[in-house]
């Protein structure tokens, strides 16, 4: 797995791992970090097994929901010498960090749920997965983004030129087992309410990957701080930086602050 890392220029205020979503990357918080990092806190965002510049592993197998929520088990320990971190997991994302919190709580000072949800629900992702399955991620990219067709990358702009690039370079593995953990039916709320963990569920305003109302009575299940991101679509970590940063520092900055030595 590749990472980015932050920190900051004073004394840390905690420390936080980010887990990106189904066809997502470290760098999907390219630009919220830099302002957590003045916020002071120091952020690692990860790349998930077979995105991008991660390395794939050969079998569907592994790239489980199992097997990626002990990837994030693995890591927390490395970091904050050891002490628990505050964890954000966006989309899909969320629900692995899920998984890793229930497979061990005690590494986690709080949990995050960016804009995902209770459970999936059966087929969701099941053209997406067929199409990769037989044709690759590239198809997947230029089936999503019409207007790319036919385009050499010179002739995009940066943006879109990246994420061709990024779903070329991303395992079909990862893509088709992301899909399959995003039909998950199992709902482990009550689970992860048991935990005492400190959660907070947030949202774009628009954010149409889960159902809004399914993320409000989570969040109510959960206990949890419950926000919405306004002028924010699916990745308000892009789309309302500033916002979505001072969210995300006020919650943390909420929570005792276990990273710190006593």
């Amino acid at each position: 797995m590749s990472a980015y890392r932050v920190v900051p220029g004073g004394e840390s205020r905690g420390t936080v791992l980010v887990v990106p979503g189904y066809t997502g990357s470290k760098e999907d918080f390219r630009v919220t970090m830099p302002l957590l990092r003045d916020a002071g806190f120091e952020v690692v965002a990860v790349t998930r097994r077979g995105q991008a510049d991660s390395v794939a592993p050969p079998s569907l197998a592994d790239h489980s929901l199992a097997e990626e929520a002990r990837d994030i088990a693995r890591i927390a320990p490395l970091l904050a010498d050891g002490r628990p971190v505050h964890l954000l997991g966006h989309s899909l994302g969320g629900v692995i960090g899920r998984a890793a919190v229930l497979l061990d709580p005690g590494l986690f000072a709080s949990y995050t749920m960016l804009c995902s949800g209770p459970h999936g629900w059966p087929d969701r992702k099941h053209l997406e997965r067929h199409l990769v399955a037989e044709k690759g991620t590239s198809a997947l990219f230029d089936a999503t983004n019409p207007a790319t067709l036919g385009l050499a990358d010179a002739e995009l702009d940066p943006e879109p030129a990246f994420l061709r690039m990024r779903m070329a370079r991303t395992s079909a593995h990862s893509v088709v087992a992301g899909g399959e953990i995003l039909e998950l039916a199992d709902d482990t709320t009550e689970a992860l309410a048991a935990t005492g963990v400190p959660v907070l569920v947030a949202h774009g305003e628009w954010d149409a990957a889960w159902p809004i109302p399914w993320q409000r009575d989570m969040a109510d299940r959960l206990g949890a701080r419950y926000e919405v991101i306004a002028g924010a679509w699916h990745s308000p970590q892009i789309e309302q930086p500033a916002a979505t940063a001072a969210l995300l520092a006020d919650f943390w900055g909420s929570v005792a602050d276990p990273t710190r030595a006593s």
